[in-house]
């Protein structure tokens, strides 16, 4: 069942998909009320109405994943993050249908020879949510893809934090990206990341891997070899 909000979207979404930055959202996120209304009669800002949606999305997002903290909420938007809200009126009303935040880290990486190196503002996926509802149908597609172009990116340069196994059963459909670079964080990365030229990257100070942590990221690749032989 989708979410039912006490307002109306429709002003919100000049077409299906929007792009939403801290910034634009209200400095005083906690101070926001789902009522239609204001004590003075008037109707709610946008960015309260913003922030709600983004706080009730990340908390689906989080229960479809089967986390304990939602990975997105208004108040935690970091400036260098982006939103992007999906809705559609399939129903004969507008409804929110999908949430992507990203954002860029500066991250530690192995290459595929093992080197240790340094890549400033790495495009990241950090969360990625599509209602039930609307899975299997072409619309994960269609947010990923208009944040790819929106942010300029291409899919085997993002960077993945803590995929689930739909997520990495996503980026193997739609973008025929399966093998990964083990690491040693969080984060996946897919064969690709390092082939085009224009990447730029600083290797840390030469530092190779050490034996300890390339012990921990053999182990990250063997434990996510078995989880997809279980899909």
């Amino acid at each position: 069942m989708m979410v039912e909000f006490a307002f109306d979207i429709k002003h919100l979404f000049p077409q299906s998909i929007i792009r939403v930055q801290a910034h634009s959202l209200s400095p005083e996120v906690a101070q926001c009320r789902p009522y239609p209304q204001t004590n003075r009669g008037q109707q709610p800002r946008s960015s309260c109405r913003l922030s709600e949606i983004i706080n009730v999305m990340g908390k689906l997002s989080a229960d479809a994943q089967g986390l304990c903290h939602a990975v997105t909420s208004a108040d935690k938007l970091a400036p260098d993050q982006v939103v992007y809200l999906m809705a559609d009126k399939a129903a004969g009303h507008w409804e929110i249908t999908g949430l992507l935040k990203v954002g860029t880290k500066d991250l530690f990486v192995f290459d595929q020879g093992g080197c240790y190196r340094r890549f400033n503002k790495t495009p990241a996926i950090l969360d990625f949510y599509v209602h039930e509802s609307r899975q299997r149908c072409g619309q994960g597609k269609l947010l990923f893809e208009w944040m790819l172009e929106k942010q300029g990116w291409s899919a085997q340069k993002c960077s993945v934090d803590r995929p689930s196994n739909k997520m990495l059963a996503f980026m193997a459909k739609h973008y025929d990206l399966v093998r990964t670079i083990p690491q040693g964080n969080n984060f996946v990365l897919y064969e690709g990341f390092f082939d085009d030229p224009i990447t730029t990257s600083k290797s840390a100070s030469g530092l190779q891997a050490t034996g300890s942590i390339r012990n921990q990221s053999q182990g990250h690749f063997k434990r996510q070899e078995h989880e997809q032989a279980q899909d």
